[in-house]
């Protein structure tokens, strides 16, 4: 046999086994292709992702020379510790003197409170008293004026009387005359003459006590005008008596007034001495949760101001991972998934669960949110933040810190 037939039979024989190689090395292809797709489909990954926690800022509330500072960087402190103490002796005596004012305006009240009842009880007093009186001046003024008619009568009696008893006077005295001449000669008897000088003079006599009657009625009616004029004055200022005791009221609200204020004055300095209060309690600043203590910038000595920052706590008991997957992964992806936490720090798997998908994609809530009104617009996939948590005890040593790298995997299925 010669060269050439050795080699072409060579050949021949080999290629029955190079094509059964290639189709079992295209089936493996095929069945790693199937199982990677069915790995991969029931579930997404992303490298974008970290741990989260709270950072609590710690900050003084007054200002103040600092006396102690009592922990450092990187140290665990439990709710409750006394951080940082501030110089206390300018609010103690901030304090102190707000206690006395708050007493000295307690005192106040105390002295204007009981002005209010006797105030009302000694104006009803007077209003009853001013009222009594009105009334009984305003009797007395009746009663004169009565006795100023009644006067002013009797001298118009008296003065017709006197009209009368002049005029009878004058007859009697016409009549005396002619009987004087009538006496003389004899024409009349002595008698006669007798009887008219005796009509005469009784006729003067009544004249002259009509005239003493009006001269006591013109006294009577002055008298009854005086006493008339009295007692209208005692009207007028009865009726001011009763016109000032009506003001009570007034003086009541007045002296309520003075008690609304000095009440208020007592809550002005009891909300005064409680900010005092408050303020001397917040130079002994605390912490408000356990943590890590981290970013102190505060040291003894120092002179701090209201709201100046101190340092910062990171309470690691609570902590999750926020992981920015892509908007095209979110699809089939719902809270409540199983995760699979892989952290870059250690060689451990940690396990969690969806607990929310945000509200907006990252950039939305950057400070300066992209502006792709533009004629240049290229699409870009967006990345939604998912917030994923831990399950519960598999960190007692609180060994995951905020910020770390994570790969968080989530079983859509």
């Amino acid at each position: 046999m010669t060269r050439n037939e050795n080699a072409g039979s060579k050949t021949g024989a080999g290629r029955p086994a190079v094509k059964i190689g290639l189709v079992l090395l295209a089936g493996v292809a095929l069945a790693a292709a199937y199982f990677a797709w069915q790995y991969f489909a029931d579930r997404e990954s992303t490298d974008d992702a970290q741990i989260d926690g709270h950072i609590v800022p710690v900050a003084s509330r007054v200002g103040g020379t600092v006396l102690t500072v009592n922990v450092d960087d990187n140290r665990y402190v439990a709710a409750g510790t006394i951080l940082v103490q501030i110089d206390p002796k300018d609010y103690e005596v901030a304090l102190a003197l707000q206690e006395a004012n708050l007493a000295g305006a307690r005192a106040s009240l105390q002295a204007t409170r009981p002005g209010v009842p006797i105030t009302s009880t000694t104006t009803a007093s007077q209003v009853a008293s001013a009222g009594a009186s009105l009334r009984r001046v305003q009797a007395g003024a009746i009663a004169a004026s009565g006795e100023v008619e009644t006067a002013r009568a009797r001298l118009t009696t008296a003065q017709a009387r006197l009209r009368e008893a002049t005029a009878n006077h004058v007859r009697l005295t016409q009549d005396l005359d002619r009987m004087k001449r009538l006496i003389v000669k004899d024409e009349i008897s002595q008698q006669q003459y007798d009887a008219a000088v005796a009509l005469e003079e009784g006729a003067r006599a009544s004249e002259d006590a009509a005239k003493s009657e009006i001269s006591e009625a013109e006294h009577s009616v002055a008298v009854a005008e005086s006493r008339l004029v009295q007692a209208n004055r005692l009207v007028e200022q009865a009726r001011a008596e009763v016109s000032a005791a009506e003001t009570g009221p007034d003086q009541v609200a007045v002296t309520q007034a003075k008690v609304a204020a000095a009440e208020a004055k007592v809550k002005l300095a009891e909300a005064a001495m409680e900010q005092a209060r408050l303020n001397l309690q917040y130079t002994t600043i605390k912490s408000v949760t356990s943590g890590v203590v981290g970013k102190k910038s505060v040291e003894p000595g120092q002179i701090v101001q209201p709201g100046q920052p101190l340092l910062a706590l990171v309470p690691l008991e609570d902590i999750w991972v926020t992981a920015n997957f892509k908007e095209t992964e979110l699809r089939n992806m719902r809270p409540g998934q199983r995760v699979s936490i892989s952290v870059d720090a250690y060689a451990r798997r940690y396990w969690g669960r969806v607990e929310s998908i945000a509200a907006a994609t990252g950039t939305r809530f950057s400070l300066l949110p992209p502006e792709n009104a533009t004629g240049n617009y290229v699409k870009v996939v967006q990345r939604i933040p998912v917030k994923i948590v831990f399950d519960k005890g598999q960190d007692p040593d609180h060994l995951l810190r905020p910020g770390m790298s994570v790969v968080p995997t989530v079983y859509l299925k």
